[in-house]
C-alpha cells in the first residue's frame, strides 16, 4: 500500500549510506525490520525471571524414555 511519510533526508540518506541500500525504501523496510526484532527481542526480556525453571530436567532423558 502507498504511503507517504515525512521523513528528514539527512536521515534517510544516512541510513542508506550505513545500510548500503540503494533506495530509500530499502532503507526503511530494513529500519522497520530492525525495530520489529528489537521489539520482539524486549519482550523475551520482559519474561526474564517468569518462567519456572528446573534445574534438574534433562531434555535426553525423556527423549530415550518416549522411544521405547
Amino acid at each position: 500500500m502507498p504511503t507517504n511519510l515525512a521523513i528528514d533526508d539527512r536521515l534517510i540518506e544516512e541510513a542508506q549510506k550505513v545500510g548500503g541500500h540503494k533506495t530509500k525504501k530499502a532503507a526503511v523496510t530494513a529500519a522497520l525490520q530492525n525495530y520489529i526484532t528489537q521489539q520482539r527481542q524486549l519482550e523475551v526480556l520482559n519474561l526474564f525471571g517468569t518462567v519456572d525453571f528446573d534445574s534438574t530436567y534433562d531434555h535426553k532423558t525423556l527423549r530415550k524414555v518416549k522411544r521405547t
